[in-house]
This record gives structure tokens, sequence and C-alpha cells, in this order.
């Protein structure tokens, strides 16, 4: 997800999915101002809420700016018959372990109880 799209959410008052672990963090100075301001723009939305999807829409950027590395294996072929080869580079990295960890999160969450969650 975009930054824009992002904003274009919050006026839709979208609720967060929720995860099994949480995350505590000191923001600097002047970061922690801007959270306080979107809060106050946007005050349906909690801080808590602002910085899970400021995050989400960073991380989304992220993984969209990893280079593509090109391997040896042809994956498919383009709209001319052209080949195109597997990245393997940092995005299936990136995305191989964040699946892993996926995982692990939802068996966590499985594993707390409905009263916790």
């Amino acid at each position: 997800m975009k930054i824009y799209e992002l904003i274009a959410e919050w006026e839709k008052h979208a609720a967060p999915k929720k995860s099994a672990r949480e995350f505590t963090l000191k923001l600097p100075l002047y970061d922690a101002a801007r959270i306080l301001a979107l809060s106050e723009m946007y005050p349906a939305k909690s801080e808590g809420q602002i910085i899970t999807e400021l995050l989400g829409a960073a991380l989304d950027e992220l993984e969209e700016s990893f280079p593509y590395v090109k391997g040896e294996t042809v994956i498919a072929e383009d709209e001319y018959k052209d080949p195109i080869y597997e990245d393997i580079g940092l995005t299936p990295l990136f995305l191989r372990k964040a699946q892993e960890h996926v995982e692990q999160l939802e068996l966590a969450l499985q594993e707390t109880p409905a009263s916790a969650q």
C-alpha cells in the first residue's frame, strides 16, 4: 500500500488486523510529534493504529524497492514470448522470511486464549 492510499483508507476509518505479538518502541521526538499531529487530523484513528498502518505502508514500499536480480531459471514468458527469469535478489529472501514469521505468529495466535485476543 502506498502512503497516499493509506490516507484514503484513513478517510474510510478501516479497522486494523491484529497480531499475536506486540512491539514497544520509543520514537524520535519529531516522529512522535508527527504521529500526534496525524492523530489530531484523524481522530477516529488511535496513535497505535496510525503507527501500525504507516509501518505497513513503509514496509510495502521497502519491498517494492528491493532491486531485481536476474537468476538463471525461466519462470514465465512476457506478452512478447520473451523469458522472465526468477528474482534471486532480496525480494524473494524477504518474502520467504516474512512468510516463516507469519506462520510462527499464526501459531502463537492460535495458542493464545480467546479472551486475550
